[in-house]
C-alpha cells in the first residue's frame, strides 16, 4: 500500500496535521489567558501577583505532569477521543471561570481542571501524531505543530486583550469557550487515530501496518517508561535542558511580560501585541528548527538556541526602560527562539529511546519543562512583590540559559540506546 503521497491524492496525514495544528493553536491561546487576567484580578478581587502566580504555577505544573499519561491515553483510547474529552474539559473550566469569587475557586477551575485539559492538548499530542503518520518530514511536522503554540498567541492574545479592556475579562472567557465548541465537531468528524484507518502507510513508507493494541496499564505504563529512561544520562540531560527551557519561556515571559509592561505604563493591548509578534517570528523559527533538526546535529542546535535566548533575556530589562523600538528588537530576537528547542529535543528523544516509547518519555521531559515553568511563574511573581521590579527574574533566567547550552552539548550523539528494548 502506498503512503498516499502521490500526485493524484493528498495524503490524509496532512489533514490530521491541520486539525491538530488548529487544536494546539486554540489550546495555546487559552493557556496564555492568565497573563491577561492578572491585572484585572488584582483590581477586582484584590489578589496579589504572587497569589495569582501560584494558580498559574499549578496550571503549568499539571500541564506538564499530565503529558506522559496523556500519551498512554492516546494509545488506549485513541487520539480523537482523547482530544474530544480534553476540549470538553477545557470548555467546562472556562465556562465556570466567570462565576468564581474566591482564590480557591480559581485554583480549582483554572489551576487544576484547565491544567489537566491543556496538558492533554500539548506537545505530546504533536509528537504522537508525527510518529504515527510520518517517517519522512517528521522533524518538519513536529516543528509546525510546536509552532502552533506561538501562533495561538498571535491570533488570540491581542483579540482577547481588546475584549478584556473594552468589555471585561469575563467576555474573554466566553469567547474562548465559543472557539472550543466550534472546534469540537471538527475533531469528532474528521480526526483519525492512525493511517491504517484510512488505508494508508505512514508518509515515506510503502507498507501498510496495523497498529498493535495497547496492552499496558494506563497509569503504570508511563511510570515504567520513566523508570527505564531514568537509567540513561541522556534522559537527565534532556530533562535538565528542558527545565531551563520552561523556566525561560511560558513560565516567565508567557506569564509575566504583560504585567512587566504595565510597570512601565505600557498598555495590556501593547503587551499582548508583543507576545503576538513573538508568535509570528516563532512560527518561522520553530518550523525552520524542525527542518534543521532533520539535517544537522541537534545538540549544537540546542546549544545555539539556549545561548541566544540567554542574551535576549539579559537585554529585556533595558529594552523595557528604553521604549518601543528596543522592545520590538527583543520581540523579534526572542520570538525566533521561543520554542525552537522542541524539534531537536524530540529528535534526540526518539533517537535515544525509539518511537514506541518516545511519546511517553518525551512526556516526562516535558514534565521537567513545566516544573521549570511553574518555578519561574511563581518565583517571578514573588520577586516582583518583594523588589517592585522584574529585572532580577529576567537577568537570572538569562543566566540559566547558558547553563542549558552547556548541558546540551553533553547529550550523547546518536546511536539509539537500548532502553526501549528493556521494556
Amino acid at each position: 500500500m502506498k503512503s498516499g503521497s502521490g500526485p493524484s491524492k493528498i495524503y490524509y496525514g496532512w489533514v490530521v496535521v491541520l486539525i491538530v495544528f488548529v487544536t494546539l493553536l486554540i489550546a495555546a491561546g487559552i493557556r496564555s489567558v492568565p497573563s491577561l487576567f492578572m491585572l484585572p484580578f488584582q483590581e477586582e478581587f484584590g489578589w496579589s501577583r504572587s497569589d495569582i502566580s501560584t494558580v498559574v504555577a499549578t496550571n503549568i505544573l499539571l500541564y506538564g505532569l499530565i503529558g506522559p499519561f496523556a500519551a498512554a491515553w492516546m494509545e488506549k483510547l485513541g487520539v480523537r477521543r482523547t482530544m474530544a474529552i480534553s476540549l470538553l474539559l477545557l470548555a467546562a473550566s472556562l465556562s465556570l471561570t466567570p462565576f468564581m469569587t474566591s482564590l480557591w475557586q480559581f485554583e480549582l477551575v483554572w489551576g487544576i481542571v484547565a491544567g489537566i485539559g491543556t496538558g492533554t492538548l500539548a506537545n505530546v499530542l504533536g509528537v504522537t501524531v508525527a510518529n504515527r503518520w510520518f517517517v519522512k518530514r517528521k522533524g518538519l511536522v513536529v516543528g509546525m505543530l510546536t509552532a502552533s503554540a506561538a501562533t495561538g498567541q498571535l491570533l488570540f492574545l491581542p483579540l482577547l486583550a481588546k475584549i478584556t479592556e473594552e468589555l471585561g475579562w469575563r467576555y474573554s472567557a466566553y469567547a474562548a469557550v465559543a472557539a472550543l465548541l466550534i472546534l469540537l465537531p471538527v475533531v469528532v468528524i474528521w480526526m483519525r487515530n492512525h493511517p491504517y484507518e484510512v488505508g494508508a502507510a505512514p508518509y515515506g513508507e510503502e507498507q501498510l501496518v496495523k497498529p498493535s493494541p495497547f496492552r499496558g496499564n494506563l497509569f503504570l505504563e508511563p511510570l515504567i517508561s520513566l523508570r527505564l529512561a531514568s537509567r540513561s544520562l541522556t534522559f537527565w540531560l534532556l530533562a535538565g535542558t528542558f527545565f531551563f527551557c520552561g523556566f525561560t519561556t511560558n513560565g516567565l515571559i508567557g506569564t509575566h511580560l504583560i504585567p512587566a509592561c504595565g510597570d512601565f505604563d505600557i498598555s495590556m493591548v501593547t503587551g499582548a501585541g508583543l507576545l503576538a509578534l513573538m508568535g509570528v517570528f516563532d512560527l518561522v523559527g520553530t518550523t525552520l528548527s524542525g527542518w534543521l533538526s532533520d539535517r544537522f546535529d541537534n545538540r549544537w542546535l540546542l546549544f545555539w538556541y539556549y545561548a541566544l535566548r540567554g542574551l535576549s533575556l539579559i537585554y529585556l530589562p533595558q529594552a523595557l526602560g528604553l521604549g518601543p523600538t528596543h522592545l520590538l528588537v527583543f520581540a523579534v530576537f526572542y520570538g525566533l527562539d521561543w520554542i525552537a528547542t522542541v524539534p531537536p529535543t524530540v529528535k534526540l528523544t526518539t533517537d535515544a529511546f525509539g518511537k514506541e516509547r518516545a511519546g511517553m518519555i518525551f512526556g516526562w521531559v516535558v514534565v521537567a519543562h513545566q516544573i521549570g515553568a511553574s518555578t519561574a511563574a511563581y518565583s517571578a511573581g514573588v520577586l516582583r512583590d518583594w523588589l517592585g521590579s522584574y529585572t532580577l527574574p529576567f537577568m537570572l533566567a538569562g543566566a540559566t540559559c547558558f547553563v542549558a547550552a552547556l548541558m546540551a552539548v553533553r547529550i550523547q550523539a546518536a546511536s539509539r540506546q537500548k532502553v526501549a528494548a528493556a521494556g
